[in-house]
């Protein structure tokens, strides 16, 4: 039936015919008979649709995500008969869960009827049958169905057995205390667990979990203290790691009791933190007494006290009571103390004999030493000198020169420490401030009275500064002398001599001359006065060809000759020279320089043109046209430097031409021979003469000009043969085209074509023959035949007459003629004939000079010359297995000797068998007397030589000799070795014997046939170390021959003795600081075998040693291998392994060995400094911080014993950005712990600081260490890393063939947090079919590059899946990034890619971006062939204009340079693929394009603009009389983003603040909402009449990510009546988009804030709308006391600054400004606006329609009386013949087609055509308003007129069926337009 419905379509497409009732009846019948066939055929199986898959997958997630009787899958089949389908399910394990119902004939669902379980199997594999029931009983179509049951997230984790309760001692070290571990049923992230640790109040400060290979490992972080916590309760949480959905959780509770030991230090009960005490207090005077009890509960050990810092010069303390006493006398003022305070350190040591070192605790006192006033005033500098200008101003202070200090300091307390200052001697003309100081001060001495600071009068001035402490008895004083020198001033300015400078030079002037002099004085004395002058600038418009001296004021020319001293462009210039005294940089003047330019002589005649050039014929006297020369001279007319004399001066021919002197007037003198003059062959041939205009002038000046003139050839010369006659000899054998002979005639014309000579064969040729009239060059005619034999009658000679015809024109042509004569010569040219060899048989090793064969051939030539000759090339030889032999193996070539003459070929050498067997020998003849040059008469045939065999070779043994070994004791039969003997002939059967002493042999056995030797007897090393025999190999041949070889056998020890340890001591003892290398000790043991088993091999336990210590490996040396540290290992207990036969035996355990065990004691030396303990991460801290209040602890440890000196430590800040800022205090009781404070108030000083602290214990010498202690705001991690290339479940192609280490891609993943918190790692999780072995992932970069090499035919596709975690504290996040990686086939054929577009999206300013290009198809690999496979190269060759893009040819790793979508938001790529790795190939489409894929990249938008408001403050107002709930303003905010990414969210933030508001005391809720989406601002409170005030709030715009911006809004509640009310000229819809701009300008101008209201259709005063003006409500806010103005201020201000705003409101048409009317805005109101306008659009709508309607009847109408008219008209025609009818020309009235063709379209009355005439001239234009067709009237006067063309060709409907041209059916409409070159605007004919 399908090929029915074929015929059926087919026959649409042909002409319709109508056929007789009788072929109407076949068609039926033949119709039928089809129909019959496909009945009776045979049944077709029907099949399933899977759209092309071998195997139907499906995947289900288990338990209630896939609910009992969901349909999973439909089934389709197809039957080519028809028939209804049957679709079951074979019977097996499983299938029970599937059911199976039909919906219809071909068409059946799948039913799950089973829960699904993961964890009890996960995979289904069925068997699908489908019947028509006509395949027969038992017989199906089978499908294979797969279902995978996928994971959900259903089982929670179980922890294993573990311990309920540990104990742990208080001081038990950091360290693992116990693991659990917890398994989850489920697989990939469900299945995966993290540990968390909880404690039952909270503190797990001390307590951290890790997860370790999926358990959880405990670890004890820090000391406990049992003091302080006796018992911790953990809680430890199993979490799955579930990215989305459920998490399930396990929990495990874990007792934990802390074991007390004695530990705590005594404890201060009495420690006086602050005395005081005279600093002239006698020494030995108590101070203060502390004491101090023993920490540790129940004891109480007798406690001694001492000072260990802060003082131990000044003071003691009795080690029993406590008491602290002066040793030495005190000084408040000594700078070692810290400002009259001591802090001592006072150690308390507990004497206990339980505890080693000695518990100790420490406190800090201070002791403040009072004043007594024991210093005076004392001033930092002996003497001052200073310096001040003159007439220096009131309060200036004086500048203090010699590193003179001005501070005083009195370092005593209070009224002691408190001074006075005065000046003594300055005559009141100073002052010092301050007066007063305390303490320390820095003062200034001031200006006090400037009239006496004059420098002519005195130029240095001494007095004194007193110091003088306020008390009132006994005051201390300092006096110190001051010299202040006074200084000049500069405050005169040069003066000119003269006010106007006016001078002239020349135009000709040379450099060097002087141009003016110019002087200026200065009344200041030194470089302040005349002294200092210099002449800085010189400007003016040729300042920069002259030289001004700076010093001298001397003007000189320093450039000549440019046109700036041209009199006749510029005759005066004028300058200005600046003046400046000290030294060109004080004060300025300037004078003007006048400079006059006097005339000379200095300028040439100029000619007019550049060049003349005139044309003369040859021979002729006189030029067609005169030539006539023309040259000026600026220089003044009427002068001799004016006047212009010619003359010809230059030139070849300059004496054939003469010229007029004073017209400048060229004639010839006489005619020119054309050929004489040089040339090409051109018919024009220039002549060059130099004409030369010169003037009279003193001296005079003179320009010359190119003449040319151009002479023209005539044919006066016949053209001329350089020989009388030619003759030439060829071969017969010549073939056509071949060429013979040229002949050549010369023409003595000077020029083409006169000279150009053209050759003719005028007779003789006999078509054998033909000449090329251009060259001349006779030659064969193609497919011709010179042979005499074939020509009748036979002819051996040709006679042709040539002729040559030059290139005259008409009568002028002249020709010569000569004979050329051709004879025939004959050739030999028939190849010889060789004979076949056959084959020849010859004996191996044949005697040399035997001939085996002679080589037969003849040739049909007459006198041939045969040589015979072997074809190297063409010979090849085998040997007997058949395999080809090269010459290089076996010369086979040079055995034989042909000979060239009668071809006898011979034995030259002797044959090898063994080497070929088989000969091919090709033997060629030649014809050596064949002509030269032709092809070579040759033939050639095969010899084949078969080679016989000869037994001439020994046997021979594939080893020279054997040497091999047995150990001792082996058992009979065991192998020893096989020998194996060889023989290149035929005969290879071998027998081998043993030969050897009898009781060797005894030993052994050979097996004659094999050569295989085993043992025979029991083999003892003691009585046999060695076996020497002999074997003997005989082969079969006649005779026989043989050989022999030696045989060595060694015969092995075995290993019998194990190794012995000599006595040596147990134990060793050594200093921690030892060096590596020194010995230990050496160990020694013995072996009493020989040889490798008595070698004995030392080893240490590399457990044991802790790579520590070595030992010598052969000598037993024990010694340290690196450096020891008793604080982290007191002792080391080593295990000494003995071996012997390690080097051989250890592997293989046949070593035996022997142990030791050693104990290594290390003893303490002081060698550690302490360890900081600082924060790792920034300490936050707010500049509010309270200096009072400690900022952060630190603590530090030593290694060495806390109980001395050289584990306590002191901590400094010593370094580090704001280190002066703060300071660091000792914690009492805890010798190594210290506070941090600030010195003052860190108010406005916020920022990071980084201070280096120092760590210095008390030891001699002390250790320091130093660490950085960083302040700063720290970010907390609560970000997960989000991919972002590539997306979620990508599948990612690799070809197989990828080498290890192949970039597949780059993942990229971003964090918003910063910091470490922000900083993205990456790794592959494992999963359980291994895939992720393939790969690796770098952790930084994200590559992911192959691991190993790749094969698709194992495994196709990888399932990975990637973490990406941050490195976030205390806990990183991270997300997971699903990704399937497909192994692509590779092949060598041509380069096609799966698909022609391919479509990327990237992400804007990712940077780095890159991916991998898809790979081109494979063949499939049945067709592949034996080729090897090349490389794709892949090149971009289009659209990466900007280069951007960039594609590695080689990995096909597409990469990018950061985008920005703003920018550009797609590119289109071409790439190609080939397999041309050299060089990019040029791109060309056709050829191409096959290989190409298109690239479509679409950028990606991030997040990475933050919304902006469109103003930082909004403005508005809202009436008394508005509806709850009514939306009166919007806020916007613009996000230049695109998509979600652009979606702004609108929040009010804060509180509205109300103010100078009334009636809103009782206002529960925020006044006003901000809609969410919108930014809308609504009312949310029903405002009341005599309610005012404004409000203010601010507002948030948030897009997606975050990102945000914050405006003001501020509201003024108003009245109805403070309403505006101005009228504009225009629609709301033109002024609604600039009424901000009028918002703007009017508040500018009254300086107010204005808010508009509303903006709506003006309303007249009868109600009616006039939709020409707009009303703008809007009312005025006082800006600085924020209240509403009142409509009549309004007013006024508008009034005041009218004309301020007459600009603003002749741009917005404003008509008035009046007083609002009373109108409430309601939600009403808008919606009975929309009504207006749809009713006012509706209207003018009907209105627009009645109008097209009324114009359409009047159409009507018009177009019938045309029609009435039409049918009465007389018939138009074409003036012009070949015109067509359809021609229109436009006349003085319109004259269309009238009724000339009756088809419709070719009628006016269906084709509507109007005039073009936008091209027509204005007497073209139709004049009558009436149309020709009303009037029948024919203008044919087509004189003047342009017409305009409507063609078949142009419009094909219509057909023309009268007298229409033929040839005008193809015009184009079209090229009629082309003649309107004047067309702007083209307009189109109506149809």
């Amino acid at each position: 039936m399908k090929r029915l419905r074929y015929i059926g379509d087919t026959a649409k497409s042909l002409p319709r015919v109508r056929l007789k009732p009788d072929v109407h009846r076949c068609i039926h019948a033949v119709l039928w008979l089809l129909v019959v066939l496909q009945v009776v055929a045979a049944n077709r199986p029907p099949r399933f649709l899977i759209d092309g898959r071998s195997e139907i997958v499906i995947r289900l997630k288990e338990g209630s995500e896939t609910p009992v009787g969901s349909l999973i899958y439909r089934l389709r089949g197809i039957d080519p008969d028809g028939d209804a389908l049957r679709f079951g399910i074979r019977e097996q394990v499983g299938s029970d869960i599937l059911r199976i119902e039909a919906i219809s004939s071909n068409e059946a669902n799948i039913y799950l009827v089973k829960e699904l379980d993961r964890e009890v199997r996960d995979e289904y594999s069925f068997v699908l049958t489908l019947t028509d029931g006509h395949l027969g009983e038992g017989n199906f179509i089978t499908q294979s169905f797969l279902l995978l049951v996928e994971d959900v997230n259903d089982n929670e984790p179980v922890f294993k057995p573990y311990p309920s309760a540990i104990t742990v001692k208080e001081d038990a070290p950091p360290g693992v205390l116990f693991t659990v571990e917890a398994t989850d049923l489920d697989e990939g992230a469900y299945g995966q667990v993290l540990y968390n640790l909880q404690e039952l109040d909270g503190d797990i400060d001390n307590f951290a979990i890790q997860t370790v290979n999926g358990k959880g490992v405990i670890r004890l972080t820090s000391r406990l203290d049992y003091e302080r916590k006796s018992l911790y309760q953990l809680r430890v949480l199993a979490v799955d790691r579930a990215n989305q959905g459920r998490v399930n959780t396990g929990t495990a509770a874990v007792l934990v009791k802390v074991q007390d030991v004695e530990d705590q230090p005594p404890e201060f009960v009495v420690a006086s933190p602050v005395t005081r005490i005279s600093e002239d207090a006698p020494v030995g005077t108590s101070v203060l007494q502390v004491r101090a009890i023993d920490g540790d509960r129940g004891i109480n050990n007798r406690i001694s006290y001492s000072i260990i810092s802060g003082g131990e010069e000044h003071f003691d303390i009795d080690s029993s009571s406590g008491t602290v006493y002066t040793v030495s006398p005190l000084d408040r003022e000594d700078p070692n103390n810290s400002n009259g305070a001591y802090i001592l350190e006072i150690l308390a040591t507990e004497e206990s004999h339980m505890v080693s070192p000695l518990p100790s605790a420490t406190t800090e006192v201070t002791v403040i030493v009072t004043d007594v006033n024991d210093e005076k005033p004392r001033f930092r500098s002996l003497k001052y000198v200073g310096e001040i200008i003159e007439n220096a101003q009131q309060n200036t202070p004086i500048t203090f020169l010699q590193d003179g200090v001005p501070e005083v300091f009195d370092y005593d307390q209070g009224k002691n420490g408190t001074f006075e200052l005065y000046l003594v001697g300055d005559n009141g003309v100073f002052d010092v401030t301050p007066f007063k100081g305390i303490n320390e001060a820095s003062f200034l001495i001031r200006v006090n009275n400037p009239m006496y600071l004059d420098y002519e009068k005195v130029t240095v001035m001494n007095f004194s500064i007193v110091a003088k402490e306020i008390v009132s008895k006994d005051p201390k004083m300092s006096v110190v002398p001051i010299m202040v020198h006074i200084k000049d001033e500069n405050d005169n300015f040069p003066e000119f001599t003269e006010s106007l400078y006016t001078v002239s030079i020349p135009e000709n002037c040379v450099v060097g001359t002087t141009v003016a002099w110019v002087q200026a004085f200065d009344q200041d004395s030194d470089n302040y006065g005349t002294r200092g002058i210099r002449y800085t600038s010189l400007g003016g418009s040729i300042a920069h060809l002259l030289f001004l001296n700076p010093i001298s004021g001397v003007i000189t020319v320093k450039e000549a000759g440019v046109d700036s001293f041209d009199r006749e462009l510029v005759s005066r210039h004028y300058l200005t020279v600046e003046a400046r005294d000290d030294q060109g940089k004080g004060n300025r003047n300037t004078v003007q320089l006048i400079i006059n330019i006097d005339d000379v002589n200095d300028n040439a005649p100029m000619f007019l043109a550049n060049k003349y050039e005139a044309r003369l014929l040859e021979n002729e006297k006189e030029f067609e046209n005169p030539l006539i020369l023309e040259a000026r001279d600026i220089d003044l007319n009427g002068t001799k430097n004016s006047h212009i004399e010619y003359s010809i001066v230059g030139g070849d021919y300059k004496h054939n031409f003469s010229i007029d002197p004073n017209l400048g007037i060229i004639t010839p003198v006489g005619g020119l021979d054309f050929e004489q003059i040089p040339g090409d062959n051109s018919n024009i041939r220039p002549v060059h003469l130099t004409v030369r205009a010169r003037d009279f002038g003193t001296p005079s000046l003179s320009s010359t000009v190119p003449v040319t003139i151009y002479v023209q050839d005539v044919n006066d010369h016949a053209p001329l043969f350089t020989q009388m006659i030619y003759k030439r000899s060829i071969p017969e054998d010549m073939p056509g085209g071949t060429s013979v002979l040229e002949v050549k005639a010369r023409d003595g014309d000077g020029s083409s074509p006169n000279n150009r000579v053209v050759y003719r064969i005028q007779r003789g040729a006999s078509d054998k023959f033909v000449i090329d009239s251009r060259t001349g060059l006779i030659s064969v005619a193609n497919g011709s035949s010179l042979d005499p034999d074939r020509t009748d009658p036979k002819t051996t000679k040709y006679t042709l007459t040539v002729v040559g015809i030059d290139g005259g024109i008409g009568d002028q042509q002249l020709s010569a003629a000569v004979i050329v004569n051709i004879t025939i010569v004959d050739v030999n040219n028939k190849p010889p004939i060789l004979l076949e060899p056959g084959v020849v048989h010859v004996m191996e090793n044949t005697q040399v000079g035997t001939t085996i064969y002679r080589a037969q051939a003849h040739d049909l030539d007459e006198q041939p010359v045969l040589r015979f000759a072997l074809d190297k090339t063409a010979s090849y030889a085998k040997n007997e297995d058949g395999v080809p032999v090269s010459a290089a193996e076996y010369d086979y070539l040079s055995i034989w000797d042909l000979n060239t003459v009668d071809g006898t070929l011979r034995v030259v050498r002797l044959l090898d068998r063994e080497k070929v067997e088989i000969i091919k020998l090709t033997i060629t003849v030649e014809d050596m007397a064949a002509i030269d040059g032709g092809p070579l008469q040759t033939a050639s045939a095969t010899l084949t030589i078969m080679v016989e065999d000869e037994n001439d070779n020994n046997p021979k043994f594939r080893k020279p000799f054997y040497k091999t070994s047995i150990t001792e004791n082996s058992k009979n039969g065991m192998h020893i070795d096989t020998v194996i003997a060889d023989d290149a002939d035929k005969n290879r059967t071998m027998t081998y014997f043993l030969e050897g002493s009898e009781d060797l042999l005894n030993l052994v056995h050979m097996e004659s046939t094999t050569g295989e030797l085993v043992v025979a007897s029991k083999i003892d090393h003691e009585t046999h170390s060695w076996l020497n025999l002999t074997v003997k190999a005989v082969d079969s041949g006649h005779p026989p021959r043989y050989a022999v070889v030696d045989l060595v056998i060694q015969v092995l020890d075995e290993n019998d003795n194990n190794p012995i340890f000599e006595m040596s001591p147990f134990e060793y003892r050594i200093k921690e600081d030892v060096e590596p290398g020194t010995t230990v000790a050496n160990i020694i043991a013995r072996d009493a075998d020989s040889g490798e088993y008595g070698k004995v091999t030392y080893l240490l336990d590399r457990v044991s040693t802790q790579g520590k210590f070595l030992i010598n490996a052969d000598t037993g040396a024990l010694k340290v291998s690196d450096w020891l540290d008793r604080e982290t290992q007191s002792s080391y207990n080593l295990v000494v392994e003995a071996w012997d036969n390690y080097q051989f035996g250890y592997l293989s355990g046949e070593s035996r060995n022997a142990f030791k065990q050693i104990i290594v004691q290390i003893e303490d030396v002081n060698d550690n400094p302490p360890i900081l303990n600082l924060p790792s991460e920034c300490t936050t801290i707010t500049e509010f911080h309270n200096h009072r209040e400690a900022i952060v602890s630190v603590s530090a440890t030593d290694a060495d014993d806390n109980n001395t000196p050289n584990g306590r430590v002191q901590f400094h800040l010593v370094a580090g950005k704001g280190h002066d800022l703060f300071r660091f205090e000792q914690v009492g009781g805890d010798a190594n712990t210290g506070r941090l404070f600030a010195k003052q108030s860190l108010k406005d000083r916020f920022g990071n600081y980084t201070l280096i602290v120092e760590a210095r214990d008390l030891g001699v010498p002390a250790n320091v260490m130093r660490g950085e202690l960083h302040l700063c705001v720290t970010d907390y991690n609560d970000h997960a890393p989000i991919f972002v290339h590539p997306p979620q479940n990508v599948t990612v192609k690799v070809p197989e063939n990828a080498t290890i280490g192949t970039t597949v891609l780059e993942i990229h993943a971003i964090d918003a947090d910063i910091g470490p918190n922000g900083a993205v790692r990456y790794r592959l999780r494992q999963d359980a079919q291994g895939s992720w072995r393939a790969f690796t992932m770098h952790a930084t970069s994200g590559a992911l590059r192959t691991a190993r090499s790749l094969d698709r035919d194992k495994q196709t596709t990888y399932q990975l899946r990637i973490e990406a975690y941050d490195l976030g504290l205390p806990t990183p996040l991270s997300s997971d990034l699903d990704l399937t990686v497909y192994v692509q086939n590779v092949d060598n054929y041509r380069p096609r890619f799966p698909y022609k577009h391919i479509h990327l999206n990237i992400t804007e300013n990712v940077k780095g971006y890159s991916t991998y290009l898809p790979s081109v198809i494979e063949r499939d690999e049945i067709d592949r062939g034996d080729e090897p496979v090349l490389p794709v190269c892949y090149y971009i060759v289009e659209g990466n204009d900007d280069a951007v893009f960039d594609v590695d040819r080689n990995t096909h790793r597409l990469t990018s340079k950061s985008l920005d979508r703003e920018q550009k938001t797609q590119y289109l790529l071409t790439v190609l693929a080939t397999e041309d790795c050299l060089a990019k190939p040029v791109y060309d489409e056709n050829l191409h394009g096959i290989s190409t894929l298109k690239v479509h990249v679409l950028v990606n938008d991030v997040n990475d603009n933050s919304p902006r408001f469109v103003s930082k403050i909004f403005t508005g107002g809202v009436t008394t009389e508005a509806d709850f709930g009514i939306e009166f303003m919007h806020v916007k905010a613009i996000d230049i983003d695109e998509g979600m990414n652009a979606k702004i969210t609108y929040y009010l933030i804060g509180d509205v603040k109300e103010t100078l508001t009334e009636g809103l005391e009782n206002l529960a809720v925020s006044p006003f909402l901000v809609a969410v989406d919108t930014g809308a601002v609504s009312l949310n409170f029903d405002p009341q009449k005599g309610m005012k005030g404004y409000f203010d709030f601010k507002v948030l715009a948030n897009d997606t990510d975050g990102l945000e911006d914050v405006a003001h809004v501020f509201i003024y509640l108003l009245r109805e009546d403070q309403r505006v009310r101005f009228v504009l000229r225009a629609h709301p819809s033109e002024i609604r988009d600039k009424v901000n701009t009028f918002r703007e300008q009017l508040a500018r101008v009254t300086n107010s804030v204005v808010n508009i209201d509303d903006l709506r259709v003006h309303e007249n005063k009868d109600g009616s709308v006039d939709n020409t003006k707009t009303d703008l409500y809007l009312h005025l806010v006082n800006g600085e006391d924020h209240s509403v103005l009142e409509v009549d201020q309004v007013l006024k201000l508008v009034d005041k600054n009218i004309e301020q705003l007459d600009e603003l409101f002749k741009e917005f048409n404003v008509l008035d400004t009046q007083p609002a009317e009373y109108q409430p805005l309601t939600a009403d109101t808008l919606s009975s606006n929309q009504t207006v306008y749809w009713l006012v659009w509706t209207t003018l709508f009907l209105a627009i329609l009645l109008v097209l309607v009324v114009m359409m009847c009047l159409s009507q109408r018009a177009d019938f009386v045309r029609k009435l008219k039409a049918a009465t008209a007389a018939a138009y025609s074409s003036p012009t013949p070949g015109e067509s009818d359809m021609t229109i020309r436009s006349s003085g009235g319109r004259v269309p087609n009238t009724n000339k063709h009756s088809t419709k379209g070719s009628n006016p009355i269906w084709l509507h055509a109007y005039e073009n005439d936008w091209y027509k001239s204005d007497d073209q234009l139709s004049h009558s308003e009436r149309d020709s067709l009303d009037e029948n009237a024919v203008d044919q006067d087509m004189s003047n007129e342009k017409p305009y063309f409507i063609t078949t060709a142009a419009f094909p409907s219509i057909q023309s069926e009268g007298n229409a041209q033929p040839n005008q059916t193809n015009y184009d409409f079209y090229q009629q337009l082309e003649q309107m070159k004047n067309a702007k605007n083209m307009e189109t004919t109506e149809l």
